[in-house]
């Protein structure tokens, strides 16, 4: 019989602990499908002697010394599910060095230091898969890697932090505001009990550098992604969205463009946006993910899932296990990381967007002209205005045609200083051509 693939697993939480229960569940079919079994050689984590349960695992596999279990002879494939930047850097370089194929779902340092992970994979001969990373189990990342490589993707559109989704999908639903829907997904165990890392962007900018780096075989880092959460958006501007046909997303949002010279660029961003209710996301609610995609000869794709939690997480992990094994047992590996387009990363001030701007005006003549006026001066250009009444003042809803961000960033800084503005209520961009 063929020897096994003995794993090191790094991490037994929820992740973890779904990684070990799929391993003993699926055994004999994981091991039709590679061509030998899997084993786990050991289990790295923090406290020996915690309560999980029921795990099906020998106690005895269990150690608090990461370095030395990666350093194993007997070890082939390391598996990372802790998460953070270190200690789990030097482990998986360590590993990687060694050509020990890595198998981690690790979005934080990916989107920090993937190249430190890429250049330890090359320098080792060894595979480095992290399908995990972004959006769960929707197959995603390879699709990006692998099926669309002969392709030119010219954007990537996503809602990848089922969190988030979740507080804007009860926002629309019920009309609560932020907080009031932020309570609800924490005590449905949809919001961590600091929920700063989703509500404020940070894990949805992180998974769209990965996404942007595959896409455009150029190296982003979460450093390059401009990013806005969600902690701003009202229930005023919810009811906004719906008056026009719209609904708010958080999107991570990739796309080529060119800059004044003509050359080519990419732009990354996450922030909240109003979308047509008539786009495909619109109707991704819950914490669902999904992700469109746009390709010269593909054209539209979506992938569409539970992006997160511990069977999905894990059921990613697990599908790169086997690839990881499969190559093992052939002498092959997979390719490695494409970045040769190394394109520059477009500064989002110079990103081509649409605003969404709600002002309470002074209802009185002049009042259009006077905010037509501000719109002139930054060269931006209005496509729709719908006037209504607010109390003793009025209400002004504009929507702009596409335009570099800052220039409409410093439209709406100048409107904020207008005497006849009593207040800028709103603003968002809009996406998909609403």
């Amino acid at each position: 019989m063929t020897s096994p693939v003995r794993l090191a697993l790094l991490g037994c939480g929820t992740v973890g602990s779904d990684v070990v229960r799929l391993l003993h569940e699926q055994s004999e079919d994981l091991a039709a499908r590679i061509g030998a079994p899997l084993e786990i050689a050991g289990i790295a984590v923090r406290r020996i002697g915690r309560d999980r349960g029921d795990l099906p695992v020998d106690p005895a596999l269990f150690t608090t010394d990461a370095l030395g279990l990666i350093k194993r002879d007997d070890v082939d494939v390391v598996v990372e599910v802790v998460g953070g930047i270190e200690p789990a850097r030097g482990w998986l370089v360590e590993a990687l060095r060694a050509g020990k194929s890595v198998v981690t779902a690790n979005k934080a340092l990916l989107a920090e230091d993937g190249a430190a992970l890429h250049d330890a994979a090359a320098e080792g001969g060894a595979d480095l898969y992290y399908e995990a990373s972004v959006a769960g189990a929707i197959p995603l990342l390879r699709p990006l890697r692998e099926s669309l490589h002969g392709d030119r993707i010219t954007r990537v559109t996503g809602i990848v932090n089922g969190t988030t989704n979740f507080i804007l999908s009860a926002m629309d639903a019920t009309g609560a505001g932020f907080a009031e829907a932020l309570e609800e997904a924490t005590e449905l165990g949809y919001a961590e009990a600091d929920p700063t890392a989703d509500v404020e962007g940070f894990d949805a900018a992180a998974k769209a550098a990965i996404l942007a780096s595959l896409a455009f075989h150029t190296r982003v880092t979460a450093a390059d992604v401009h990013r806005e959460g969600i902690t701003e958006v009202t229930a005023a501007d919810v009811a906004s969205a719906k008056a026009m046909g719209c609904t708010i997303k958080l999107l991570c949002i990739a796309a080529r463009g060119v800059d004044a010279e003509g050359r080519e660029t990419v732009n990354v961003r996450v922030h909240p946006a109003m979308i047509p209710l008539t786009h495909p996301l619109a109707s991704v609610g819950d914490a669902f993910n999904a992700v469109f995609v746009e390709a010269d000869a593909a054209g539209q794709l979506m992938f569409y899932g539970r992006g997160a939690g511990g069977a999905p997480t894990a059921s990613a992990v697990l599908g790169d296990v086997v690839a990881v094994a499969r190559n093992r047992l052939a002498g092959v590996h997979a390719a490695s990381e494409s970045a040769y387009a190394d394109l520059p990363v477009r500064p989002m001030g110079e990103a081509l967007t649409r605003y969404h701007i709600s002002l309470d005006v002074a209802d009185r003549p002049g009042v259009l002209a006077g905010v037509a006026g501000v719109f002139a001066r930054h060269e931006v250009s209005i496509a729709t205005v719908r006037q209504g009444p607010a109390g003793g003042d009025a209400e002004l809803v504009i929507v702009t045609h596409v335009a570099p961000d800052a220039a409409l960033a410093a439209t709406v800084g100048e409107l904020r200083g207008l005497d006849i503005v009593r207040s800028v209520t709103s603003v968002l961009r809009v996406e998909g051509g609403a």
